[in-house]
């Protein structure tokens, strides 16, 4: 991924997250990123490729898509749900 989608990212989740959903996926990122299985990373064949496209296609023409709004707007509703319930737990 380019540094500009990242840094795009990383701006997103800012204004998005609350503090302690950021340091959430801090230490989740960090607790991942240390794993050896991060390291054993295969990358993808042409032939993955095509077929993830296509698959992707087929999704799309049976109307099983998604835009980045609604993705984000539920993804921001499950952020202040889990953080309900780990407020509640303390």
């Amino acid at each position: 991924m380019s540094e500009a989608t990242l840094t795009s990212l990383l701006e997103y989740l800012n204004g998005a997250l609350t503090p302690s959903n950021r340091r959430w996926l801090a230490e989740h990122l960090i607790e991942h990123a240390n794993t050896e299985e991060s390291e054993d990373l295969t990358p993808y064949t042409i032939g993955d490729l095509h077929r993830m496209v296509a698959e992707g296609e087929r999704e799309f023409s049976e109307g099983k898509w998604q835009d980045s709004e609604d993705m984000f707007r539920e993804l921001e509703e499950e952020f202040s749900q889990e953080e309900l319930q780990y407020a509640e737990a303390v």
